[in-house]
């Protein structure tokens, strides 16, 4: 069991006297949940503590981050850190920067079900995942290869067991004073916290802090970022980019997009993927996700962007695999060269570049193990998929040109002198396109094979190809 006194004494005061001046920032007013006076603040006093090994100097933009989520207890024999550093060749290969661990922490027994979302202690590793030194190692390596790491933070709630909850003031409760789960969620195995307690800000602060100052990591992918409110985020992340020397990266799963005014990077492309599979599966026409591509980009600041996907570790657990859903491994690709080329940072879930069909659970019981050796062929094209996108400009940053069309996906990119036009056929069948007078008798090159591309007035794709050309 973990103490209370074990929590405190793992999060310690910090040198920087501008993160010490926003941690003892007196909060008023936010109209947050729960009425009852906050608690005596908890001091942070100056320490001197020192930064971990040396910041990662290789943070990516936003626009060119290529992401990749790991489920550590499928995604190794070992089913732990050292199982992630293990892999990190292959995750370079893929052609990734950025590395999204899922939670890491201690999970909740009291009421728990396995959920590692269901956090027993913010500072702490979960012994079946390793220690800090394993924690340390794999960021260190990382690093070599030039892969930033971010952490998997949940803001909104603790487990029932977490040493937090011997301050129930810090917790949100009912009429009768009872501490809640968060309400309409159907999550039981968590206790909701209370953001009008400023002592729970500024421990929440201390203890994402601490990952950054103790293992050296580069960011934080906030878990349910819109069950925790907006003025909270926008402290956090000003405290936690006052760090010096240092370049974070701010991922909110939440599509909200006043999110990325408080400071995040990215927020989550839900109605993206809704769409695709509108159209891949119920046949709409295929112009409906060029004109929702429009739409989910309106008010997004500039360098700001929409993380998107075709699984991840709640789709690939709870609903089917990319592979189920978009009808065979090359509905899959097809799928994934959208949501990777249209626009926003592509995700990669475990598994899915190497075609994995069954799904991938992720509570504490999960035995599911990905064979890494399956499908070559597969993984092969996501290598050449994602070495032409890393190389790309035009697709990373370029004006998109929209074409109307009913069964596939045609959009030029242009970036200065950099030209790519992307076809997709989004039907299980054979699609004859009429090609738009704009695009016809034109030459290009296969932007993966270097063939040479004349288009006519016409073109003949198979079920679910498509076509990368470059000018």
């Amino acid at each position: 069991m973990f103490s209370l006194k074990k929590s405190r004494e793992s999060n310690f005061g910090i040198k920087l006297s501008k993160i010490a001046v926003v941690l003892s920032f007196v909060l008023v007013g936010f109209g947050c949940k729960g009425t009852e006076p906050a608690p005596t603040p908890i001091v942070t006093e100056p320490s001197t503590a020192k930064q971990y090994d040396t910041p990662f100097t290789n943070i990516p933009q936003t626009a060119d981050i290529l992401m990749y989520e790991v489920n550590l207890s499928a995604f190794s024999a070992t089913g732990n850190l050292k199982g992630v550093q293990s892999r990190l060749d292959s995750v370079k290969n893929l052609g990734v920067n950025v590395l999204w661990l899922m939670p890491i922490y201690p999970i909740g027994e009291l009421k728990g079900v396995g959920s590692p979302y269901a956090v027993k202690n913010y500072t702490q590793i979960n012994t079946a995942f390793g220690n800090l030194e394993d924690l340390r190692l794999l960021v260190k390596e990382a690093h070599k290869r030039n892969i930033a790491v971010m952490l998997d933070w949940v803001a909104n709630h603790t487990s029932w067991d977490n040493p937090w909850i011997q301050n129930p003031s810090w917790y949100a409760k009912d009429a009768a004073g009872t501490i809640i789960s968060p309400p309409g969620m159907n999550w039981n195995d968590v206790a909701e916290l209370n953001y009008s307690s400023t002592a729970m800000r500024k421990e929440m602060i201390k203890s994402m802090t601490y990952w950054v100052l103790e293992a050296n990591i580069d960011g934080f992918r906030c878990d349910y970022a819109e069950g925790v409110p907006t003025d909270f985020w926008k402290q956090a992340i000003d405290a936690l980019r006052a760090i010096p020397n240092r370049k974070l990266i701010m991922f909110a799963e939440g599509a909200k997009k006043e999110l990325l005014s408080a400071g995040f990077d990215m927020i989550f492309g839900w109605g993206f993927y809704s769409k695709l599979k509108d159209v891949m599966n119920n046949n709409k026409p295929a112009s409906d996700l060029l004109a929702f591509n429009i739409t989910d980009y309106n008010n997004v600041p500039e360098g700001s962007q929409i993380l998107r996907w075709i699984t991840n570790h709640d789709d690939g657990a709870w609903d089917d695999s990319p592979i189920n859903i978009f009808k065979g491994q090359k509905g899959a690709l097809a799928a994934f060269t959208l949501t990777s080329f249209m626009g926003g940072v592509p995700l990669i879930y475990n598994g899915q570049e190497i075609g994995y069909a069954g799904k991938i659970p992720f509570f504490s019981n999960n035995t599911t193990k990905i064979d890494w050796s399956m499908n070559p062929t597969i993984l092969a094209e996501y290598k050449n998929l994602m070495a032409f996108r890393n190389n790309s400009n035009a697709i990373k940053r370029g004006t998109l040109e929209a074409f109307n069309a009913k069964d596939v996906v045609v959009f030029k990119k242009k970036y200065g002198t950099e030209e790519v036009l992307i076809l997709v056929n989004v039907r299980n069948s054979k699609v004859l396109h009429d090609l738009p007078f704009s695009l016809t008798n034109t030459s290009w090159k296969n932007a993966l094979s270097n063939e040479n591309v004349n288009l006519n007035t016409s073109i003949t794709l198979e079920p679910y190809s498509y076509l990368i050309l470059k000018k």
